[in-house]
């Protein structure tokens, strides 16, 4: 009996954090959505300064997305995001007008080595310091979470809207379901073929990215077919058309990632899997510029583009609304929160990584 009552303690003793939280985690990111329009929406300033001549007031987005208060104007440019997401399933930090922060570990301030940081939990300034196709040397939080639940490669998979994904979200190539840019799909599934056809005959002013719809067409016919309890979604428009200088477009691409949102939760409420069972962590790579002359730009040199944000939905997470006065949480936890999420201890592979949001994990 006191064998059995010290085997009962020692477990009640264990951190709750091992416990399974939920069964199935997603990664969204908005590459380089500012923290201006999440918490603000449509930044006059940038608006002004992005027109050539005449007056914001007469441009169709101002008629669009213009409010008084930035809490109207945020969500008249993402209401499912702030009305029913936000308010009813989740929370968000990086609101740092309510003493809320949160920033990037690494010195680049740039995609490739910022999407490194969230994906393995550290960063390595010295080794990734250009957006060049390269196998990216360290294992992801990706690859850790199919080898410890034993997934096949579809119950895995990454969809992204930039090409350079591909050598990003593994250090090995085949372990797991990646498409990423113009890249057709090997699913034999009809639909995934037909979509994977259509991508190519939609042009962007890209090069190496395609357009998000395709992206997330592709993402949620895989989640029909093969249901996998991992998936990362990285959308990338509101990042091309900020450096392509065309705020409306820009604005656009919030107001459909939004839609997009709506749309994936929508399907996942429908289905016994997801439902109730799937932990999100919605977040960007980096920020930007603040004003109307930068906006566009980010890197080591750009004020401002440390600073990004993380919302985070999870029925094990009693968490609402905005973040306020906590210490500051940057990018390098996202991965060992996603594996904390269900059961796992992401630094047991990588002990350099940054530690889960407590606040999200310890239950």
């Amino acid at each position: 009996m006191l064998a059995r009552l010290i085997v009962i303690a020692a477990l009640q003793a264990l951190p709750l954090h091992a416990q399974p939280a939920v069964d199935n985690v997603i990664l969204i990111t908005f590459d380089g959505a500012r923290t201006q329009e999440i918490f603000g929406g449509l930044d006059l300033d940038v608006l002004r300064a992005s027109i050539d001549g005449g007056e914001p007031e007469s441009t169709e987005v101002y008629r669009w997305f213009w409010a008084p208060t930035p809490e109207a104007r945020r969500t008249r440019l993402m209401p499912f995001f702030w009305e029913t997401l936000m308010v009813e399933h989740g929370s968000i930090a990086g609101n740092r007008a309510l003493g809320s922060t949160v920033e990037l570990a690494n010195r680049m301030r740039f995609s490739y080595p910022s999407y490194a940081e969230i994906l393995t939990g550290e960063a390595h300034d010295d080794t990734i310091t250009s957006n060049d196709n390269r196998r990216y040397p360290f294992p992801t939080v990706l690859q850790f979470l199919q080898r410890e639940l034993g997934l096949d490669d579809t119950r895995v998979a990454a969809f992204a809207a930039w090409e350079t994904f591909r050598w990003i979200v593994s250090s090995e190539a085949g372990t797991f379901t990646v498409n990423a840019g113009y890249q057709a799909s090997d699913d034999p599934d009809p639909v995934m073929q037909e979509l994977s056809s259509q991508q190519f005959d939609t042009p962007t002013p890209w090069d190496n990215v395609r357009h998000d719809h395709y992206t997330f067409a592709l993402a949620m016919r895989h989640l029909a077919v093969h249901h996998p309890r991992v998936l990362y979604l990285a959308l990338g428009e509101t990042d091309d058309w900020a450096h392509g200088e065309r705020y409306d477009r820009t604005l656009e691409a919030f107001a459909r990632n939004d839609q997009q949102l709506r749309q994936l939760w929508k399907w996942l409420q429908a289905d016994d899997q997801y439902r109730d069972r799937t932990a999100i962590v919605l977040t960007t790579d980096h920020g930007r510029g603040h004003t109307g002359a930068d906006w566009t730009d980010h890197g080591n040199d750009t004020e401002g583009a440390q600073f990004v944000w993380m919302a985070v939905v999870s029925p094990t997470v009693a968490l609402r609304g905005e973040w306020r006065d906590h210490a500051p949480i940057r990018l390098n936890q996202v991965a060992a929160t996603l594996a904390a999420f269900l059961g796992l201890d992401f630094r047991s592979l990588t002990p350099g990584a940054g530690p889960p949001i407590a606040r999200l994990v310890d239950r």
